[in-house]
């Protein structure tokens, strides 16, 4: 199916442009979202006369985005999760969790605009995508923890695994030197 594209969209093209897609994502997705009109010749002379206003709205939202982009990108949001002590996830942190973090921090943000690469099923720091319009997106970091004393140390740098190996060799270190204090001890008598 032809489509006349009203809005920039990612992978397809730019505004204006007639396109071919499969008949599926545009009955389903591009025409009710209001992000494409049918190619008929009605239709193209409709979006002559109104580009002018398409622009405008577009270049209009670019800017809200661009300022919510602007406060938005670098941001860290700290979620809480249960893990196991190799700090694998008992689940996994969604884009829906994303969005829920950025909201409760004041920032107007739908799940639908989280791109998340890989799912995450892990501790750390991770970073994550919001599409904030086509042509803006911002990076915010996302620390999965299971405290917010944890999350406190893995913002200050340290991973769940160097603190787990260090607490392991302490605890190697003290059962030598207990072990070693015995020897001696068995020694004096």
């Amino acid at each position: 199916m032809q489509v006349i594209l009203l809005e920039r969209v990612a992978k397809l093209g730019q505004m204006g442009e007639v396109v071919k897609v499969k008949d599926g994502f545009a009955r389903n997705y591009l025409l009710p979202q209001g992000k494409a009109l049918r190619a008929s010749d009605a239709n193209i002379k409709s979006f002559e006369t109104q580009k002018a206003q398409l622009e405008a709205r577009n270049l209009e939202t670019k800017k809200e985005a661009q300022a919510l982009a602007d406060k938005l990108d670098g941001q860290k949001f700290v979620v809480i999760r249960s893990a196991s002590d190799a700090g694998a996830l008992y689940g996994s942190v969604t884009p829906r969790d994303a969005a829920d973090a950025a909201t409760a921090a004041g920032f107007t943000v739908d799940r639908r605009q989280v791109v998340v690469g890989a799912p995450i099923k892990e501790l750390g720091l991770h970073d994550i995508s919001v599409v904030l319009h086509p042509e803006v997106i911002a990076t915010i970091t996302m620390n999965v923890a299971r405290s917010p004393e944890e999350a406190e140390l893995q913002a200050s740098g340290k991973s769940i695994r160097q603190l787990a190996a260090e607490a392991e060799a302490a605890a190697d270190f003290e059962i030598a030197e207990l072990f070693d204090d015995m020897g001696s001890a068995a020694a004096d008598e």
